[in-house]
């Protein structure tokens, strides 16, 4: 068996994001989004949650079949358009490693941009700093940092 390192980093004040990560593998897991507007989707993911677009299939009218996003190794998105109207619900929650420094951003961004929803960053009972966010259809997207632990005790280092 092969030892693989998690793209995400040691939890710190200082940790650096792994940033994009555009190879190609077989993704071990990834969720489909359905979009009732499939541009407006992208372009919350892409310009304020800062995924990339890695590909995207033309379907036979020009507007994309299939558009697939990415941010780390292994944070696959792919979008789809709505057959129908899609309803907004809130049945499943996406989480995505983020780190500390790129809350705040993710906040400022989102609520300059619009079209979207975020909450401020809240502190967990489980040591991380997580920031709630809603997509264009209702999609729940949370992205939670690791507090760094205090030296020797491992009892989180809470701001």
């Amino acid at each position: 068996m092969n030892a693989y390192l998690s793209p995400v980093p040691v939890p710190s004040a200082d940790a650096v994001s792994p940033g994009i990560y555009r190879e190609i593998y077989g993704m071990p897991a990834f969720a489909t989004l359905i979009a009732s507007d499939i541009a407006a989707t992208v372009d919350w993911y892409v310009n304020v949650l800062g995924f990339i677009e890695l590909f995207s299939m033309p379907g036979p009218d020009g507007v994309p079949a299939l558009v697939h996003l990415r941010r780390w190794a292994f944070q696959d998105l792919l979008v789809r358009p709505a057959p129908e109207t899609v309803v907004s619900g809130n049945s499943v929650t996406l989480s995505f490693a983020a780190v500390l420094a790129e809350l705040d951003e993710f906040v400022a961004t989102a609520r300059a941009h619009g079209c979207g929803e975020v909450l401020d960053p809240i502190d967990t009972r489980w040591n991380t700093r997580d920031v709630r966010t809603t997509d264009p259809d209702g999609n729940t997207l949370i992205f939670t940092a690791g507090h760094p632990l205090a030296e020797g005790n491992g009892v989180p280092n809470l701001p």
